[in-house]
């Protein structure tokens, strides 16, 4: 699993799926989905989307970065779906972190 946790790090922005990250290390979807669950403990997009939403917690804090570039570096097509998905995620929007950090 690290050759796949290595792109998914290097790269949070890329569309990536399940169909993908299996190819790009050699295996087939099936066997690559359930081994990653098993060592990782998540399936692959869900660790995908909690990496995602973890950088861009750290960048909401630590950069100057608008929200829609923040969402743009960390694989989010717009802010709109970022926030979303930080809402769910960590009960506030972007906005919300940003002014408590």
């Amino acid at each position: 699993m690290g050759p796949a946790l290595k792109l998914i790090y290097n790269n949070p922005a890329h569309p990536w799926t399940v169909a993908n990250l299996a190819a790009a290390v050699g295996s087939s979807r099936a066997m690559f989905a359930r081994r990653f669950t098993e060592l990782v403990g998540e399936p692959p997009i869900a660790f995908l989307t909690s990496w995602r939403l973890a950088l861009a917690a750290d960048l909401l804090r630590t950069s100057e970065a608008t929200i829609a570039a923040v969402a743009r570096q960390v694989g989010y097509s717009t802010p709109f779906a970022l926030s979303s998905a930080f809402k769910r995620a960590y009960g506030v929007s972007p906005k919300t972190h940003r002014a408590t950090g």
